[in-house]
C-alpha cells in the first residue's frame, strides 16, 4: 500500500508534466505558428496576378452575382420565412406599427413617413425612398448603413435573404 507522501508524489509528477506539454505547446504556437491567436483566420497561399486578366473580374467572381441580378431571382416565399427575424418588431398589416413601424406598401415608399412612429431622424440622412437597393443596404448592417438609427437588428448576412426578403415586402400591398 502506497502511503500518503508517494501519492502526493505521483499527481506532483503529472501535474509538472501536463504543465511542461502545456507550455512546450504554447511556445511552439508562438514559434511556428507565425503570430496571431486561436480563432483567427488567415489567408492561404499568394495572389498572382495573372497577365491579361482585370483584377476586378477576379473580385466579381469572388463576390457572387450583384443584388441587381439576385432581386430579379428572388423568391418571395423564401423571403416570407426570412421575415420571421423581423415579425418580433414590425407589422405587415398598414397603421400596425411594433416596436419597429408597419412594413406595408414598403418598398419604394419615403423614408420617415409613418404616421404614429417616432423615427430616430438616422434614416433620413442616407436615402429618401426604401428603394430595393437602400433596403438591401440597410438590411446587411442598419447601424453601419444609418449610423444612429434605433433599430437594434444586427442585419442579415447572405445577399439572397435580403433579396428574398425584399421581394416578399413588395408584395405586401
Amino acid at each position: 500500500m502506497l502511503d500518503t507522501m508517494t501519492v502526493t508524489k505521483i499527481i506532483g509528477g503529472f501535474c509538472g508534466a501536463l504543465l511542461v506539454f502545456l507550455l512546450g505547446s504554447w511556445m511552439a504556437e508562438i514559434l511556428y505558428h507565425g503570430g496571431g491567436g486561436h480563432g483567427e483566420k488567415h489567408a492561404e497561399g499568394y495572389a498572382i496576378k495573372v497577365e491579361g486578366e482585370s483584377s476586378s473580374v477576379a473580385v466579381a467572381a469572388e463576390e457572387g452575382p450583384d443584388f441587381a441580378e439576385l432581386y430579379a431571382m428572388a423568391d418571395a416565399s423564401k423571403g416570407e420565412k426570412v421575415f420571421g427575424k423581423c415579425k418580433a418588431c414590425h407589422k405587415l398589416e398598414d397603421g400596425a406599427n411594433g416596436t419597429g413601424p408597419h412594413l406595408f406598401d414598403l418598398v419604394d415608399r419615403q423614408v420617415g413617413v409613418i404616421d404614429g412612429y417616432r423615427y430616430s431622424g438616422a434614416l433620413v440622412k442616407v436615402a429618401q425612398v426604401w428603394s430595393p437597393e437602400n433596403l438591401n443596404g440597410f438590411l446587411e448592417k442598419p447601424k453601419t448603413y444609418a449610423p444612429g438609427t434605433k433599430m437594434g437588428f444586427a442585419g442579415l448576412k447572405k445577399p439572397q435573404d435580403r433579396a428574398n426578403l425584399i421581394a416578399y415586402l413588395a408584395t405586401i400591398k
